[in-house]
């Protein structure tokens, strides 16, 4: 009895308690909803408001480097923090009429420059450092990168007049640099430039390596091979995820060391006997120039430069100790008529038949200082890239008329690859074990092979996502998903205009490369309606006129129909008018000749 008692006394002080509390939670509830009624308008705060963050989540933008070659851009965010991983540029395709440059679209970075910490450089390549000064002109963040790397974009900046603003800030593999919440390391890896490097980013949700532009060179020119070890030590510290350089995906077995091609140059200028050299590389592969530089120095030839990017790699690389130029070995360009053809090498631009290149204007005749002839030698030491096979083979095409020896076929070996193969890719993800793995630096073809490579070695395939510009990837311990999708294409440079020129623009320029351009010009009277002067037809890129007199006239009896038609009397409506002219002289063109040029009308009243 008395127990039950006990139980019932128990039972019934937590009921009262159990009311007292709502009771007191909805009196609470009352004063809280009587405060709002009666207070005033609180200030509105102007302290910024931070963000809820999950501090297991690694985001990952990619603003640029995928389904494409070049513009490379990656976009890291942990908590309020984020920092970039190159800012290339691409070269425009040829619809891209006009068009200089292509640069990352940078509105997402806009959107949160607050948060950005800086920019990390893998090495100093066009595709990578490229839209760097585009970037500075709308947020000044500091710049990591090694001595070549931040040697050559010095360069950049100055041309743009941002030098003196930029913080450059040198960097060497075992750096590790702490940036926000992020902490940045630098690994030594071998490409077709000095100073390339990956970077392991460690966070609070883990580690993620990016491995960059790489190969694995076992007999480097400066003697410095891949840190694999390092690679094999964060491993096995535990890697969340890697992205990896997909260029070469396609190819199967390992690159060959660019030693290979310094022993082909030997042969090639033993056969080329008394005949001058010219050898096209990229301005960019300084080792190759070493190369062709110790070759011409022991048979006895002088080197001259031509290519203004050429030149300024040149003498940065030299200037910062990357490039060792033997004394007396460099001639100007401007003395190069002045030294028997087999005393002389040329090194030029223009591997990839750019139509403003140093080849590609001696191919052409039009350089200033180099006339090519039946006795010269031209070695192109370069792959095109996907898209500029045809003008490389224009460029060789002429040279051949020209009468010059051209070799550039494969089996000369006068180039190799920067990027890995196959086995290469493999090495890395076998010794760097990520869990996740994301293929970047490629078109389609090449993601999917990487992906496939991925998978042969064990990486699950759930584990194993091919993104695009624009995705947003979210990484956990556990997980990998796609985010909500940012801001992310192309902005064209065209002279000094940055992104003035879109689809609407490249579209007329299109469609007057193709069809040409019709002006139909009359002045009328601005009270009648008559016409005082005209109709005048002039056409730019559509018919001969002095050839076409009777389409011409006609088209002329369609403008002063149309006009006294809509002009005359009352029915004075100039915009309606031009409408009607565009659409009656468009369509009597097309009937005459099956195309379909710009129609632009001027009507002037006086």
């Amino acid at each position: 009895m008395t127990t039950n008692k006990i139980e019932i006394i128990d039972a019934s002080v937590r009921t009262k308690r159990s009311q007292n509390i709502k009771r007191q939670a909805g009196s609470n509830e009352s004063s809280a909803e009587a405060v709002k009624r009666t207070a005033k308008p609180a200030k509105k705060n102007t302290a910024r408001r931070k963000e809820p963050v999950n501090k297991k989540t690694i985001k990952i933008a990619f603003l640029g480097g995928l389904n494409e070659v070049g513009k490379n851009m990656t976009l890291y965010e942990y908590g309020g923090d984020m920092f970039l991983v190159d800012c290339g540029l691409s070269f425009p395709d040829q619809d891209m009429l006009g068009v200089d440059l292509v640069i990352p679209d940078f509105t997402y970075i806009e959107q949160n420059k607050s948060k950005i910490r800086g920019v990390f450089i893998t090495h100093g390549h066009e595709d990578h450092i490229g839209g760097i000064a585009y970037l500075l002109r709308l947020i000044n963040v500091p710049i990591y990168g090694t001595k070549l790397s931040i040697g050559l974009l010095r360069g950049k900046l100055r041309e743009h007049g941002l030098l003196n603003t930029a913080d450059l800030i040198e960097i060497k593999p075992g750096d590790k640099t702490a940036l926000g919440g992020f902490s940045v390391e630098c690994i030594h890896v071998n490409h077709s430039i000095p100073g390339a490097v990956s970077f392991a980013i460690r966070c609070g949700g883990g580690t993620v390596v990016q491995t960059g532009d790489f190969k694995i060179d076992n007999t480097p020119i400066d003697g410095e091979i891949i840190d694999l070890a390092r690679f094999a030590e964060i491993g096995k510290e535990g890697v969340l995820c890697l992205l990896s350089d997909s260029t070469n995906a396609e190819r199967p077995g390992f690159t060959e060391s660019e030693r290979k091609v310094g022993e082909s140059f030997e042969n090639l200028f033993h056969r080329a006997g008394n005949r001058r050299l010219i050898i096209a590389t990229f301005a960019s592969n300084i080792h190759r120039v070493q190369q062709i530089m110790d070759v011409a120095q022991r048979l006895g030839r002088k080197v001259a430069l031509s290519g203004r990017s050429l030149e300024n790699v040149v003498s940065i690389s030299e200037e910062l100790g990357y490039l060792h130029v033997p004394e007396g070995l460099l001639i100007s360009i401007d003395m190069v008529n002045r030294y028997p053809a087999d005393k002389l090498v040329i090194i030029t631009t223009g591997s990839q038949g750019e139509p403003l290149s140093a080849l590609s204007r001696m191919a052409f005749s039009e350089h200033r200082k180099v006339e090519i002839c039946p006795n010269d030698c031209v070695i192109i030491s370069a792959t095109p890239i996907p898209g500029n096979e045809k003008t490389v083979g224009k460029v060789i095409n002429e040279l051949l008329k020209l009468g010059a020896e051209v070799i550039y076929e494969q089996m000369y070996e006068v180039h190799v690859s920067g990027h890995a193969c196959q086995e290469e890719l493999k090495i890395i993800m076998g010794i760097v074990k990520p869990k996740f793995f994301i293929p970047v630096h490629g078109e389609q073809k090449h993601l999917r092979k990487h992906s496939a490579l991925a998978k042969s070695i064990g990486i699950s395939p759930e584990n194993i996502l091919i993104a695009d510009n624009g995705n947003v990837v979210e990484l956990t311990a556990s997980s990998m998903r796609f985010g909500a999708n940012v801001p992310a294409g192309r902005v064209f440079v065209d002279g000094y205009g940055v992104g003035d020129v879109g689809s609407i623009v490249l579209k007329d320029r299109r469609h007057l490369a193709q069809d040409g351009l019709v002006i139909v010009a009359a002045v009328i009277d601005s009270v009648s309606g008559h016409i005082v002067s005209g109709p005048d037809i002039i056409t730019r890129g559509f018919v001969y006129e002095r050839g076409s007199e009777s389409i011409i006239e006609e088209a002329k009896q369609v403008v002063s129909t149309v006009i006294t038609d809509m002009l005359l009397g009352s029915a004075h409506d100039v915009p309606a008018a031009k409408s009607k002219l565009r659409d009656a002289v468009s369509r009597l063109m097309y009937e005459k000749t099956k195309r379909s040029p710009m129609i632009f009308p001027v009507i002037l009243e006086v």
